[in-house]
């Protein structure tokens, strides 16, 4: 029978190592797993992070099988980005793709004696021919999901397909009540002898159907009466066991938590989980914890899903990589409805070899993720036009959703659009259904021009199933004040912008899905706003998983159905002013706020009940009650705000666009703009403008401006950015930027002589 034999401790560990290890290094330090190197560095916010080379390794006895010809394999269900592994010398594994398992049969390799040396030399440096190349996180390097030892008989459930579990589970209603279990296994040196059997158990244990085949032809389709279906309220979960038996012996087992559901999509009605219309309403979630990095436990993973089930989400995007098998257990568990996705984010690698690390990663996505009842879409890219465009890209793509269609005819495909994506550009019509991904109101334009572009693109592609697969915007929570304001970075603004965001989509039921970017703050290294330097600061919580921010509970108030009420700006501690405003989050019709014990006001509203109020001197103690729901915060009244609660650089740059003009001379905004030949101008790439010193240092400051974002080579996600143009960076900041900014720019790049 098989036996799992966990190796998480007892490892040493070194970045400094650059050969293979003949002995276990008694100097090296001592790690266990999970384990990265880049737990610190890969958000500190020193601008950079440790990509290289770090060796892992550590001693372990050959397993003992009571039958002859016993196998032994190692599994690392994660290795970030590349790894090789070798035992006791022998290199018996490459693996490219840092968030997928792999397996190695060690059995011929290992010593009938003693000790064994296993070494694991992982890198997360940058290869061409590997994804993700570029993308706004950071690219963790090591051992940081385990590694185990598996001891099978000679005849077992296959281990080495794509990194699967040898199982294959297709459950599904039918008309009459009853479910359809689809049941396919592979088994490795079977004879006459062997069979499959398999056993449906329901939640409690019970069994409720079985079935035999032989071991050389195991597919089987089992039905199971009275079936109770799996949906977000109520995630009803069957187990299926394989046993490849021998006579009156079983020598392997596998088995798989399954549920059964119909779903399907509808340009008009939305996502439809079980015949009824269900919008998916949720967030996308990074692997990451600070100080951690994406060295995760089960626990950590178990407590971030029920962080995002308390918010009342239906649905998670586990962006940009595949997740953890014990996410996906806790996604199947609480009832999420999951986007799963491979790493081909921003910028497709001319390397032609790259393609075919796609088609691998997505290979070992589905089949390694097949079971999954909460897993319903198949995501193919990310905001891929990043880097431009061309026919190789399109069909790349096209490949790409054949494969997974062809892997999995029972899921949809979809695709993240980068906000710039044009509507008729070929990169549509692709996958089943399709996602944009905007930030209005953040990086360009205003909050107000999400409902009208949704609105509009419905209107003239109503064959589409649209999703807003990302949006959202920074919010730290040591930034407040009276005003909020885009680009403030301030608790307060990123509060409104979501108030508004959740009413845009509570009235569009016809789009499929939305997902909150993020649902925690994450690790990106190049990122350098709003004076938290590392990482990217738009989750609903923080990147330590202690802080909820307001913006966590305008949702809640939208999404969960439990009765709530929660006062906004209790970080706004200490306020100036004759009144100030207290808003309030709710489920519950009407809102009662008391300030100082006193009764200072009753409001009935939908989700959002603003008040405002005066201040005593000193110290005032504010209490809200909704029907049984109660809350309350102290603040103080005082002269003046503290400075920290306005980020310096947001006058700075309101103070730069104001003067930006006088940079450019006497223009007319209003002519056509020249772009005469052999001078830079706004349509040239950002790569090419980068080899002229000075135009690089007018377009970084124009960025700046229009972005609040470094953009020079070498800096910040200049990797990701380098195929843009200044004129689409303009573009993206749209109303932000006044009238005349991309002439004004053009003027100042045309008088340059390209190098």
């Amino acid at each position: 029978m098989r036996t799992m034999i966990n190796l998480n401790k007892g490892w040493r560990f070194s970045r400094t190592c650059t050969a293979l290890p003949d002995r276990l290094p008694a100097d090296w330090e001592r790690v266990d797993l999970p384990h990265t190197w880049n737990a610190v560095d890969g958000h500190d916010g020193n601008g950079s992070y440790d990509r290289g080379l770090g060796w892992y390794v550590r001693t372990f006895e050959t397993p003992r099988q009571p039958l002859s010809g016993g196998r032994v394999f190692v599994e690392i269900p994660a290795a970030g980005q590349q790894a090789v592994v070798y035992v006791n010398g022998c290199e018996v594994c490459a693996h490219e793709g840092g968030y997928s398992t792999f397996r190695a049969d060690i059995t011929d390799v290992c010593k009938k004696e003693g000790e064994n040396l296993l070494a694991v030399a992982c890198s997360n440096e940058n290869k061409t021919n590997v994804y993700p190349q570029s993308a706004d996180f950071t690219f963790y390097g090591g051992l940081y999901r385990g590694v185990s030892l598996i001891s099978v008989p000679k005849t077992h459930f296959e281990l080495m397909y794509w990194g699967s579990s040898g199982l294959k589970v297709t459950a599904k209603p039918t008309p009459c009540g009853e479910a359809e279990f689809a049941l396919e296994s592979w088994v490795v040196n079977a004879d006459e002898n062997f069979t499959v059997q398999y056993c449906i158990c329901d939640a409690d244990g019970k069994e409720v159907a079985y079935g035999v085949r032989p071991a050389d032809s195991t597919a089987v389709k089992i039905y199971v009466p009275d079936a109770v279906l799996w949906d977000c309220d109520h995630p009803y979960l069957y187990t299926v066991t394989a046993i490849l038996q021998r006579r009156n012996e079983a020598y392997d087992m596998v088995s798989a938590r399954v549920g059964v559901r119909s779903f399907s999509c509808d340009p008009d009605k939305g996502f439809i989980l079980n015949g009824v219309p269900t919008p998916l309403r949720g967030v996308s979630r990074h692997q990451d914890v600070l100080y951690k990095g994406n060295a995760l436990t089960r626990e950590d993973h178990y407590r971030d899903a029920k962080i995002i089930k308390e918010l009342g989400a239906n649905t998670i995007r586990l962006a940009h990589y595949q997740h953890s098998q014990d996410f996906y257990d806790a996604c199947d568990e609480l009832g999420f409805v999951v986007w799963a996705e491979i790493p081909f984010i921003s910028v497709m690698s001319p390397d032609p070899a790259a393609h075919e690390n796609c088609i691998t990663q997505l290979k070992e996505l589905v089949w390694q993720n097949y079971n999954h009842p909460s897993i319903c879409f198949w995501g193919i890219s990310n905001e891929i036009l990043i880097g431009g465009i061309s026919e190789q890209l399109v069909e790349n793509h096209k490949e790409l959703n054949a494969l997974c269609k062809e892997l999995d005819p029972t899921r949809l495909t979809t695709i993240a659009h980068v906000t710039m994506t044009p509507e008729d550009s070929p990169v549509h019509h692709i996958t089943d259904v399709e996602s944009y991904n905007h930030y209005f109101g953040w990086y360009g334009g205003k909050m107000e021009d999400n409902g009208p572009w949704l609105d509009a693109f419905h209107k003239k592609y109503p064959e589409i199933c649209l999703g807003l697969s990302e949006y959202g915007c920074e919010g730290i929570i040591t930034y407040h004040g009276p005003n909020p304001a885009c680009k403030d970075y301030s608790e307060e603004y990123q509060a409104l912008y979501h108030e508004h965001m959740a009413k845009v989509l509570n009235e569009r039921p016809w789009l499929w899905s939305s997902h909150v970017w993020n649902m925690f703050d994450f690790g990106c290294a190049a990122r350098n706003e709003g004076g938290v330097a590392g990482r990217n600061n738009k989750g609903l919580v923080t990147m330590d998983r202690l802080t909820k921010k307001d913006s966590y509970y305008i949702y809640k108030a939208y999404w969960n159905k439990e009765p709530m009420v929660h006062l906004c700006g209790k970080r706004y501690a200490q306020r100036a002013g004759e009144t100030t405003q207290i808003r309030v989050y709710s489920n519950q019709p009407t809102v009662s706020l008391y300030v100082n014990g006193k009764l200072a006001g009753v409001l009935t509203a939908d989700k959002v009940f603003v008040f405002t109020v005066a201040l005593e001197n000193g110290f005032n103690s504010i209490g809200v009650s909704a029907g049984c729901c109660k809350d309350s915060m102290t603040i103080e009244k005082v002269e003046k705000e503290p400075e920290i609660y306005v980020l310096p650089e947001v006058n700075e740059r309101a103070e730069g666009v104001a003067n930006w003009f006088k940079l450019a001379g006497n223009l007319d905004l209003k002519a056509p703009m020249a772009f005469p030949e052999g001078k830079y101008n706004i349509k040239c790439k950002m790569e090419e403008i980068a080899a002229c010193p000075e135009a690089m240092d007018i377009v970084s400051k124009a960025v700046r401006l229009a972005t609040n974002m470094e953009m020079r080579p070498g800096v910040g996600m200049w990797d990701m950015m380098k195929s843009m143009t200044p004129e689409s960076m303009v573009a993206m900041a749209g109303s932000m930027m006044p009238e005349g900014f991309a002439q004004s720019l053009n003027a100042q790049l045309i008088k340059i002589d390209k190098v």
